[in-house]
């Protein structure tokens, strides 16, 4: 595995940095949105402590793979386990590593919540994604916006030209507003 976004984010995880949590308004959106899994697939990248992937489950019925390239994230997530069924907690640096590691050919929903904003290489990153998603699927990001911030904060926001550049090559973009946070529905 590359060593440049695991030495960032392992640190962070096993000094035990906490990130935001879902909140209500999230939940219902992605039921309103996504509707019932049904046991189709689904891909959280950078999973975190695996809350969306969670949630993502055992509410909306899909059948998660869940990666992160923090092993600490990872040993996290696996230590609370689902009330039922199994998600697949992955080690695994999305941009880099090759896709062939993951379970399933292709995902119904792929989620980035709170990690695009950090990927160095964006068209890149959005290309793996676009090969990953099923006819029909939907990429779902959730980020901050660096013009809804203040401050040095500014800098974990993503900015009016990466925005643009996440919402312009998709046929469908809904958008739907958090606080700070953008919610991206994206359809190919």
């Amino acid at each position: 595995m590359p060593q440049r976004a695991v030495t960032y984010w392992e640190p962070l995880w096993r000094d035990g940095r906490h990130y935001r949590p879902l909140i209500s308004q999230e939940e219902e959106l992605l039921a309103h949105y996504f509707g019932p899994g049904r046991g189709r697939p689904a891909l959280d990248i950078g999973c975190g402590a695996g809350e969306l992937a969670r949630h993502l489950h055992e509410r909306l019925d899909y059948r998660v793979t869940a990666i992160d390239c923090a092993p600490t994230a990872i040993a996290t997530a696996s230590a609370t386990p689902p009330t039922a069924g199994e998600i697949a907690f992955q080690l695994m640096d999305f941009a880099t590593e090759d896709l062939g590691q993951l379970p399933e050919p292709a995902y119904a929903v792929i989620t980035c919540r709170l990690v695009y904003r950090w990927v160095e290489d964006k068209p890149g990153f959005l290309h793996r994604v676009r090969s990953l998603l099923a006819p029909g699927g939907v990429f779902w990001v959730v980020t901050e916006l660096a013009d809804r911030l203040e401050g040095e904060a500014q800098n974990r926001g993503l900015t009016p030209a990466e925005a643009e550049q996440l919402a312009v090559s998709w046929s469908r973009c809904r958008t739907f507003n958090l606080d700070q946070m953008c919610c991206y529905a994206l359809r190919p």
